[in-house]
């Protein structure tokens, strides 16, 4: 795969998706920059697996929901290698519970940790980039911001405000030769799937036309095809990486 950047920044990246697509992208050449908030031991095993296999890291902690922290890491990347090529918004939790049960307090949490982090990124990503009239950002939102899911109001209202914001964000970079796209995974392999039983994991995949969880390798690289000169023409687009749950 082509890149014409030579860096890219991942929030959330020490674990799960986002330790997929840091080893992804890394694997094509990019210096991948390893964003936490916690457990700086998962940043550095990443950053040093990464290395082993021949690739280029370096680990960064802030907070991505919070506006002078997010500044400041660009900024940290921007004085060390002279540019932010790429973002990768990938930050995130989860605090599911009825809507019945939801406080505004849990309601807000998630869409500050989700959908206020991506925003910061977007913006921070058009002004960095925008010296350079070149970069390219992708947005990990989820198919419950485009179909919703019962008890996860909140996240479904920050995956799905998500996406409509990354539509106005490739407006906006369009003159700048900066393109906004997001991918929508379904379910992905990961710890907490594992947890689950086998009954309803069957369940679950029945449901699925392809029959199977995803594995994160496979999210991974779409996010590398978005962000590479293979999806040049490719902007304000969602890519929904389901196998076939929601079409």
């Amino acid at each position: 795969m082509k890149f014409s950047g030579k860096n890219v920044l991942i929030t959330g990246a020490s674990k799960g998706i986002g330790a997929a697509i840091a080893k992804t992208l890394a694997s094509f050449g990019l210096k991948v920059w390893i964003n936490y908030r916690s457990k700086p031991e998962l940043a550095d095993a990443l950053k040093e697996e990464i290395e082993k296999s021949g690739g280029k890291a370096a680990v960064i902690c802030f907070d991505a929901s919070k506006e002078d922290e997010f500044e400041a890491g660009v900024k940290a990347i921007i004085d060390s290698d002279g540019e932010l090529s790429y973002l990768v918004n990938n930050a995130g939790i989860t605090n599911d519970k009825l809507a019945l049960r939801m406080k505004l307090e849990d309601f807000n949490s998630v869409i500050e940790a989700n959908l206020n982090s991506a925003f910061l990124g977007c913006r921070e990503a058009l002004k960095a980039m925008s010296k350079k009239k070149f970069g390219a950002v992708v947005n990990v939102a989820s198919i419950v911001g485009e179909m919703g899911n019962a008890g996860q109001t909140n996240y479904s209202a920050s995956k799905g405000a998500m996406i409509a914001m990354t539509k106005s964000f490739a407006k906006e970079g369009a003159s700048r030769n900066i393109r906004y796209n997001c991918v929508t995974p379904g379910f992905i392999k990961s710890d907490m799937t594992d947890k689950l039983s086998d009954e309803i994991k069957k369940a679950y995949e029945d449901s699925i036309a392809l029959r199977r969880f995803a594995e994160p390798r496979e999210v991974a690289e779409c996010v590398a095809f978005l962000l590479s000169d293979y999806s040049s023409y490719v902007t304000g687009e969602s890519l929904k990486i389901n196998g076939g749950l929601y079409m």
